[in-house]
């Protein structure tokens, strides 16, 4: 019994600037709405800013490494998501607030 023939061809991976605007687009919608109608301050502002920047490497790193699996370049995977995860955490130290929101203060004091 031979293959069936593929009908339509594999869509080619998004990496790069395109996913990376997906993934801020993305972050920074989540983060804008949560908890309050619209950030006004200086503060809430740069939190937004901070979601989405890390929410567009986390996902620009995902999809790399997502793809370096479908091509079994499991190095490449590895090094992807290690990227994307020092990334993450060089935008949330560069960014974060010395002082917390108080959203944040608030789920301290809850936990």
């Amino acid at each position: 019994m031979r293959p069936l023939p593929r009908l339509m061809p594999a869509p080619t991976p998004r990496i790069g600037g395109a996913t990376f605007v997906q993934g801020f687009v993305a972050g920074a919608c989540v983060s804008a709405f949560q908890d309050q109608a619209s950030p006004l301050s200086r503060t809430e502002l740069k939190r937004v800013l901070r979601h989405g920047l890390q929410g567009g490497t986390a996902l620009t790193a995902g999809s790399a490494a997502a793809h370096a699996v479908r091509r079994q370049d499991y190095a490449a995977a590895l090094l992807a998501a290690a990227a994307g995860a020092a990334g993450v955490l060089i935008i949330e130290r560069m960014l974060r607030e010395r002082v917390q929101t108080e959203q944040e203060k608030k789920d301290v004091q809850e936990a």
